[in-house]
């Protein structure tokens, strides 16, 4: 075990700033002009498309129109659409299986003359009703605003199982082509339902829906307009061995013998990795993270808004107790400590060579789902996604505890004859090391918008920052006019969280593509009590049910204005 001392302090590069001109060998690219605005249509056909519609490799099994409030989203009812079922390039698999590219469109009746790619998360495998929602608890969705939405399975069916990840042409559908392949089809069934084509495009998600809006940026950036972007997995592959890595840093701090059920087998157990932090020793953290952070930004009240001062304000060895005695919640033992700060460092190899991205300090480390990601996931469904997904060739699915890291890192990188790309490659946007190949993009005014929960345990926030900052740096220091990225306080993974985790940047980003207004600051708000979209139990009680906060645009930190309603968001100023 290493020295606490010599690793409790985990701090993030000082940001650097997307209004500051950075060194690039890069043409330097003028700001465009504002998009042509998006006409909308009356649906023209529903039904008559099953017979209707072709397009190569796709059949299409029904299309029957949904009344008002067939629908309901967060309770309200959805207005009348189409909806429109069915699948593309069916085929047999190499592995004798059944694959397709199943989805379903819903399409308006008073449509806005837009189209929107809704990616879904996880491993995909189901295909989720298309309404094109968004990130954070929402209130609202594409579809209720009048686009045209597509979801599908990414061509494979099974959403908790990686026995897709054995059969090549399956394992590229979920990477990245079935984005591909549904995109022109989508455009075309909605240019035979309205006798037009859509307007505008746009493509969203978060977390693996996120990573789906990201590769697509750099694979098909023709093709869409605008980008929404949530906990993007770009580097799924390494997060998920980061957390096979974690999973085995914290095993020695669990009890001994301590089990729980199988989030996918209810006959099954593994290992209580929660016994190793527990809540009330997590909430712990958290209070010394606010002790230390909290009024960085004018004001306390259970928010971390200055993420990157944190960063070097917070250490775990000198802010967190130190237990003198038996474990009681109150502090953490030292072997503790250094579990925690190495894992929020970032996973490596025994070489030192690094895994993954660390994690930021915040607050939201009190959060269920922070927890489970670490403790349950880390152990139930990463040891499946590393073993068969993303190394070539696939093996079994690993054991936690003594799978070799060292082994599985180049594997993820890794080719054979018959899967001729790697994980990291399939999974990935290609060139995100250095993504000049963005610049096109740039050129002719489409838009991308991420957004990030500072306290996701999977995805760090502090990786999608990084990626920011690479892309500013390729675009001479001007992607602000380009690309924005709103970290969210205290979210976890997609929402949750002591954070106001209800937000809707879809609205911002048609703004900024279609009239050139950028976002940089929109309003987010607490799911207390009573909200439609959900109520997020993990809200403090000193907190208003309906708290809002502005979300603002990196590198710019919401502080508050000194006067005013503490828990409003007019009573700060992103600057």
């Amino acid at each position: 075990m290493k020295n606490p001392a010599s690793v409790a302090r985990f701090a993030l590069p000082a940001a650097m700033g997307l209004a500051l001109v950075a060194c690039s060998t890069s043409p330097m690219v003028p700001t465009p002009a504002p998009l042509r605005a998006a006409v909308g249509a009356t649906l023209n056909q529903c039904d008559a498309l099953v017979n209707q519609f072709r397009f190569e490799q796709t059949v299409i099994d029904s299309a029957v129109t949904v009344a008002t409030g067939g629908l309901m989203l967060a309770g309200q009812p959805v207005a009348a659409h189409c909806l429109v079922k069915g699948q593309m390039h069916k085929r047999k698999g190499s592995d004798g299986r059944d694959y397709a590219i199943g989805f379903e469109m819903r399409l308006p009746q008073a449509w806005n003359g837009r189209f929107y790619y809704q990616g879904n998360g996880g491993l995909d495998g189901a295909v989720r009703p298309a309404e094109g929602a968004l990130g954070g608890g929402p209130i609202t969705g594409a579809l209720a605003q009048g686009f045209a939405v597509i979801s599908s399975d990414a061509g494979h069916t099974g959403a908790q199982t990686t026995v897709f990840g054995l059969e090549p042409q399956a394992r590229l559908d979920y990477g990245y082509q079935a984005v591909a392949k549904l995109t022109p089809m989508a455009k075309a069934l909605i240019a035979s339902a309205y006798g037009k084509a859509p307007d505008r495009s746009y493509i969203g998600g978060c977390s693996n829906g996120g990573r789906h809006a990201m590769v697509a940026a750099s694979r098909v950036g023709d093709q869409y307009d605008g980008y929404l972007i949530g906990a993007p997995g770009y580097r799924l592959p390494n997060a998920a061995l980061a957390q096979l890595w974690g999973a085995q840093r914290w095993m020695p701090q669990a009890t001994p013998g301590a089990a729980v059920k199988h989030p996918l087998n209810p006959n099954a157990n593994i290992p209580d990795l929660g016994s190793a932090l527990t809540a009330p020793e997590r909430q712990t953290v958290a209070r010394a993270i606010l002790e230390r952070c909290d009024a960085l930004d004018g004001l306390k009240d259970g928010l971390v808004q200055a993420t990157q001062a944190c960063q070097s304000a917070f250490n775990l060895v000198r802010d967190v107790p130190t237990c003198t005695g038996a474990r009681d919640g109150a502090c953490l033992t030292a072997p503790q400590k250094a579990t925690l700060a190495e894992v929020q460092a970032g996973g490596k190899a025994g070489n030192g060579q690094p895994i993954y991205s660390g994690f930021p300090n915040d607050p939201g480390i009190a959060g269920s789902n922070w927890a489970t990601w670490k403790f349950v996931n880390s152990v139930a469904l990463d040891p499946l996604s590393v073993g068969t997904i993303f190394t070539a060739p696939p093996a079994a699915p690993v054991n936690f505890s003594s799978a070799s890291i060292d082994a599985l890192l180049p594997a993820i990188s890794a080719t054979s004859d018959t899967y001729r790309e790697s994980g990291v490659s399939l999974m990935g946007p290609p060139g995100h090391e250095k993504p000049d190949n963005l610049l096109p993009l740039r050129a002719r005014g489409a838009k991308m918008v991420l957004y990030h929960g500072v306290s996701d345990a999977i995805f760090s926030a502090e990786d999608t920052r990084q990626w920011v900052e690479r892309v500013n740096r390729s675009q001479d220091g001007k992607a602000n006019d380009f690309a924005r990225y709103f970290p969210v306080p205290g979210m976890n993974h997609c929402s949750g969280g002591p954070a106001t985790d209800q937000f809707d940047l879809l609205g911002p980003l048609v703004k900024w593509v279609e009239q050139g207004v950028a976002p940089q600051a929109v309003t987010a708000s607490a799911r207390g009590a009573g909200n439609a979209g959900g109520v997020n139990a993990e809200l403090p009680a000193d907190w208003s049910a309906n708290r809002t906060r502005p979300l603002c645009a990196y590198p710019s930190v919401a502080h508050y204005n000194g006067s005013g309603p503490v828990e409003s968001a007019s009573s700060f100023t992103c600057r």
